[in-house]
């Protein structure tokens, strides 16, 4: 199935679609869950039926031990080191996950699922809504952190998987792995949250803000109606991600890549095109986002994160979450990431010691930013792959 294809909601029994990728080792699925098991939303209502879309790595070994789900971030996707069929492009993890890396697929059966709202083959706001034969549009339910998770554990169950050997991710991927080990900890016995907080704090929401009112205030968004209408509010969206863009690099990484240096000119041009070569990236940037994301799941996304507080739901105590867990933690930050900066770490990683946790922690340094736990970083990823060994040699994991 062509995951940009529109699909009708699952009827009647879920039974899986499965196809084989060119990629050794990689399948991609589409698991439906029909109205015998609707998503029960944190805000009330109920999301029924949906499909989940994931990608998975490597074989599940006898006693289903070996079992690592990598959760993406914002504008992420499933294609975790698979090539992306929409876009052509290499998987978005390529140094942490694939053979001989620190997440070995010769050694561990990675899952990566697609998140409920996105718009790679997981249900979300450009898939039929079954009341109405339309698009969802903004009418999808709005959704959480929390339900991600729990729409991930449904399918986790699926897979006849009781405990994930480690459960990864940065970012809003980080968000996913900490609502992971808080919801289910006796079925997490590692987690890896990189480069995120227990909470969204109020300039990250500032700037979620911006972008949703970019993509709000284009005329062809047709108050979220856009994909019946046969429009699409690009020029929206492309806004919404420039402005995203900025805040996942750092001053240091700008200015060591582009500087002040014009783009293909020897003088400004005293107008309004892209003079300078940052100019030009961001609106690369921007235009290249709306051919794979979809406006809507952006606006519904954003909103997840910006809704996260971990501690909400322990009388505003972030230990209590993580009360007699006896998951194995390791909290990774970057020194240069003002996105989710160190000190958004270090509260995770106060909260794991006051629980009493397994808990290492780790800041790597840095100039590239939020972004860094996207490239390759030597110290982060030898980090982790020593973490991962010795958490897979206590769990009886051999190489």
């Amino acid at each position: 199935m062509n995951e940009t294809e529109k699909r009708q909601p699952a009827k009647g029994p879920a039974k899986e679609e499965e196809a084989t990728a060119p990629l050794d080792g990689l399948q991609r699925h589409i698991m439906p869950f029909g109205p015998e098991a609707p998503l029960r939303l944190d805000s009330g209502e109920s999301l029924s039926p949906f499909t989940i879309a994931y990608e998975t790595y490597g074989a599940l070994n006898a006693d289903r031990s070996n079992a690592v789900l990598v959760c993406h971030a914002l504008t992420g996707d499933q294609f975790v080191a698979g090539p992306n069929p929409v876009t052509g492009k290499p998987g978005w993890w390529p140094n942490m996950v694939g053979p001989g890396r620190p997440i070995d697929t010769n050694r561990f059966f990675v899952i990566c699922q697609n998140v409920i709202g996105g718009c790679m083959g997981t249900t979300g706001p450009m898939e039929i809504n079954p009341a109405t034969g339309d698009p969802y549009g903004k009418d999808f339910p709005v959704i959480t952190i929390g339900d991600m998770v729990r729409a991930q554990a449904m399918l986790i169950d699926r897979l006849g998987i009781d405990q994930l050997f480690c459960v990864i991710g940065g970012s809003m991927g980080g968000m996913q792995t900490l609502q992971w080990a808080s919801a289910y900890p006796g079925r997490v016995f590692s987690a890896i949250p990189i480069a995120t907080a227990a909470r969204h704090s109020a300039q990250n929401i500032a700037f979620h803000e911006v972008g949703r009112q970019a993509i709000i205030a284009d005329r062809e968004w047709r108050n979220g109606n856009y994909i019946a209408e046969g429009t699409s509010p690009a020029k929206g969206l492309a806004v919404a991600r420039m402005a995203a863009h900025i805040t996942y690099l750092s001053e240091a990484a700008l200015h060591r890549k582009f500087g002040r240096n014009l783009q293909d000119r020897e003088r400004v041009s005293y107008g309004f095109e892209a003079d300078f070569q940052i100019e030009s990236y961001l609106r690369h940037q921007g235009s290249t986002f709306v051919e794979r994301f979809d406006a809507n799941s952006y606006l519904f996304i954003t909103r997840a994160m910006d809704y996260f507080d971990l501690a909400a739901d322990y009388d505003g105590v972030l230990a209590n979450a993580f009360r007699d867990t006896k998951t194995r933690f390791c909290v990774m930050s970057f020194t240069s990431d003002w996105l989710f900066p160190t000190s958004d770490n270090r509260q995770i990683v106060h909260a794991l010691n006051a629980a009493a946790a397994n808990v290492s922690f780790v800041e790597i340094d840095t100039d590239k930013g939020h972004d860094a736990f996207l490239l390759d970083e030597p110290e982060m990823i030898s980090t982790l792959r020593g973490f991962i060994d010795s958490a897979a040699q206590k769990r009886g994991l051999g190489k």
